[in-house]
């Protein structure tokens, strides 16, 4: 009897134990079930798309934390002058090695078609470990931290390679590439808004927790990568593309030669087992590469005003703002311009994307230009909006194009290529805004110079291919 009172007596305790639990487990749970919605929402879920969308949101938290312990050590411990030499050490240690690894990495994936999920938690796993190892030097700044930084730097593009060519195995049905896309980096930019501040606190208590937060947050991702569907892995029907013709610089492939009279009866098939060539971009109609020029101007103008901006801004404030005000008035500015450049991209549904990318590389030279003529508090900003903005949407409509344009098989390395690309054109922008003095009149009038360059390239041929239409419609 005293055992079963004894029973009897704890079980309101236990209950009461569960609805306290409960009480504090459902704002968690509740929160997970939003986002699993969202991400799941019109398809995503069967295809495994909203796997994909969850794992970039992983990424993009696990990079930020990274960013800001190494913007603390780099950039905002000592004074402008040590700063900038520091930075420019940080571009020549890590940033110079890329432009180098940049045009291996995506013929290096291209021979791992089987292992895009090893890959991918390869490279969270990866930074994890080198995320522990900057941890003992981000303190001190010394030179072990930049070869563990490059290590990151590699390992989150070799990640955003491959996350480019599994989009298209993991399209839902009608499902735009432009559409799926869009989710995929607006998830990416959420997360690195929420992780932000949760990186500063962590900074608050010490340089390396950040980068403790950054590990545990990769670990999970690793684990993540290997939820995503078997099909991922699948290279059924690829080939691999090449940036350029086989038959040199702009040259266009040549047509087969005409069968002679003794070999009329031969099949078509073995002429091309014999002597056809892969395609290439430079075979699929101009408006994939004016489109990556476009794109390469954008993404310079993206690392110029980085790293350009935040020296200014640090040694000459908006009027009357602290340079972490300053600061934070333009990456506020770019991130907002960024979330609505990749909304708006996913409401077009890829309609006219060579007009689309002409005209937002116009809206951002003609700011740039007002910019450096009116140089101000507001242009600044306006400026860090627009870029945000028109560097989204051209993106998303290149990555239309290459649906558009770029045979299936060879589909999935053209945007490995393009990748690689744009991420060195980010690299040379970056440059550029380091080794240029701090006037920002000069700095807004080689902005609206990249731009300028990128239009000169690209517009003409764009707005040409527009009027002609693609020669391989092959979306519906």
């Amino acid at each position: 009897m005293a055992s079963a009172r004894s029973h009897d007596g704890s079980g309101p305790l236990r209950r009461t134990g569960r609805s306290i639990g409960h009480a504090l487990q459902t704002p968690f749970t509740g929160t997970a079930r939003s986002i699993r919605k969202a991400t799941h929402a019109h398809g995503a879920g069967e295809s495994g798309l909203g796997k994909l969308i969850e794992l970039h949101a992983v990424n993009g938290a696990g990079d930020v934390m990274i960013t800001v312990a190494l913007a603390s050590t780099v950039f905002f411990s000592v004074p402008t002058d040590q700063a900038r030499g520091r930075v420019a050490l940080y571009l020549a240690v890590t940033m110079a090695p890329f432009i180098l690894l940049a045009p291996v990495i995506g013929p290096l994936l291209d021979h791992l078609p089987h292992g895009r999920r090893a890959a991918m938690a390869g490279s969270m796993l990866a930074r994890a470990l080198l995320a522990l190892t900057m941890s003992g030097a981000v303190a001190t700044g010394g030179l072990e931290l930049y070869p563990a930084a490059l290590g990151v730097l590699v390992c989150s593009k070799a990640y955003g390679v491959v996350r480019s060519a599994v989009v298209p195995r993991l399209l839902p049905p009608r499902f735009s590439l432009v559409k799926a896309n869009s989710r995929v980096t607006l998830a990416g930019l959420l997360a690195t808004g929420a992780a932000a501040p949760i990186g500063a606190g962590l900074q608050s208590i010490g340089p390396p927790w950040p980068l403790y937060g950054a590990s545990v947050i990769f670990v999970g991702g690793a684990v993540l990568a290997f939820t995503l569907p078997h099909k991922v892995d699948s290279a059924k029907g690829e080939r691999r593309a090449r940036l350029v013709s086989p038959h040199g610089e702009g040259a266009p492939e040549p047509l087969p030669k005409p069968a002679r009279s003794k070999e009329k009866g031969r099949p078509k098939e073995k002429r091309k087992e014999g002597g056809e060539k892969r395609p290439g971009l430079r075979s699929v109609g101009p408006s994939v590469l004016h489109g990556l020029q476009a794109n390469a101007s954008h993404r310079a103008l993206s690392g110029f005003l980085i790293f350009f901006l935040a020296f200014l801004l640090r040694e000459h404030p908006l009027a009357g703002q602290s340079a972490a005000i300053s600061l934070g008035i333009v990456g506020v500015a770019a991130g907002v311009g960024n979330a609505l450049g990749t909304a708006v991209g996913s409401w077009l549904r890829a309609r006219g994307p060579e007009i689309i990318i002409a005209s937002v590389l116009g809206l951002a030279l003609g700011i740039a230009i007002l910019a450096a003529v009116f140089f101000s508090t507001v242009m600044v900003a306006a400026l860090a909006a627009t870029a945000g903005f028109t560097q989204a949407l051209s993106k998303l409509s290149l990555d239309a194009m290459i649906q558009r344009d770029v045979p299936e098989e060879v589909r999935t390395s053209a945007f490995a290529r393009s990748e690689t690309l744009l991420q060195m054109a980010w690299v040379a922008g970056g440059a550029i805004g380091i080794a240029l003095p701090l006037n920002g009149v000069l700095g807004m009038s080689v902005a609206a110079g990249l731009l300028g360059l990128g239009a000169a390239a690209s517009v003409r041929g764009l707005l040409g291919a527009a009027r002609r239409g693609s020669p391989h419609p092959r979306v519906a």
